[in-house]
């Protein structure tokens, strides 16, 4: 098991949930306290991933014993359909977002707009690309970039991800990282993590020079023709800020200049324990049901 199906991927996110495992079909959630009683759980961030998709149900009839309520966005390359979804989470199921991908077997010259692969170009003109052979020793580096990401589009909540959690995310099996540098400086990073023969692309940062010297798009080319030399069949580029693949957010236009197609994830949700879930809901007077679980509405707010 490797990215985010690997057990020190779910602990780098333990500030957020104790990690459980799902032992029949290898997933892992977050359990979270609620008011120091009951206990629900999420998948992990970003992604929720199985080795075993037919099995989820088995495992939700055991750890929902001790669970109000679960929710998980999927992982587009699961093997499940929306009968298996149904069948096992039944009270909500619906597309939430398209993630770009990279068909790593078409040509770049095919894969890849023009305008990406000119600023690719004049990129390479002006960083050093390389690939991190231990992404732990650029921790510091990594942290310092990410600073300025969160600075810049004021990233709070799970995303914001502390230094602990980073030095965990950067040494779980299927971690590969590319830094850009200008001269001895770096100005950008990218992370990936490699499972099943697909890339899925995590997180990137850059300072304000990094932006200016086009730097992710001298990163992202050269990601992607490593991951091609290397065997792997996609590229998960991950979704734009909006939801669908029509989004014309500058994330999703930046995504789509790299993709071939796209696949959707799904929200998921299930309810264990009715009545408590309920109280939940009453006790915090929410009565907009656009978020699921519902009492936890504006938490990443």
């Amino acid at each position: 098991m490797t990215g985010y199906l690997h057990p020190d991927y779910a602990k780098s996110l333990s500030e957020f949930g104790a990690p459980l495992q799902l032992p029949e079909s290898g997933g892992w959630l977050l359990k979270r306290a609620i008011d120091g009683v009951e206990v629900d759980a999420m998948g992990t961030y970003p992604l929720f991933a199985c080795s075993d998709w037919n099995s989820l149900k088995c495992d939700f009839d055991q750890v929902g014993k001790s669970l109000v309520s679960v929710v998980v966005v999927t992982d587009p390359f699961g093997e499940y359909d929306e009968s298996l979804l149904r069948d096992c989470f039944g009270h909500l199921v619906i597309p939430f977002k398209s993630h770009f991908l990279n068909d790593l077997s078409c040509p770049p010259e095919s894969a890849i707009c023009e305008h990406h692969a000119r600023n690719a170009a004049i990129g390479l003109k002006q960083v050093t690309v390389e690939r991190c052979g231990d992404p732990l020793s650029y921790l510091d580096d990594w942290v310092r970039l990410y600073s300025v990401l969160t600075q810049r589009h004021r990233i709070t909540g799970i995303r914001a991800f502390s230094a602990s959690s980073f030095a965990k995310q950067l040494k779980t099996p299927g971690i590969v990282s590319f830094r850009a540098l200008r001269g001895l400086h770096t100005v950008g990073m990218i992370l990936w993590y490699v499972q099943n023969r697909v890339a899925y692309y995590h997180l990137g940062a850059y300072t304000d020079e990094g932006y200016q010297l086009r730097a992710s798009f001298a990163l992202f080319l050269r990601a992607l023709e490593y991951f091609a030399e290397s065997g792997i069949r996609y590229a998960n580029l991950g979704a734009g800020a909006g939801l669908g693949s029509a989004a014309d957010d500058g994330l999703s236009r930046f995504k789509r200049g790299w993709s071939t197609t796209s696949r959707t994830t799904y929200l998921c949700g299930r309810i264990f324990k009715r009545e408590e879930y309920d109280r939940l809901v009453r006790a915090r007077g929410v009565t907009a049901a656009d978020y699921f679980p519902a009492y936890r509405k504006g938490e990443f707010n």
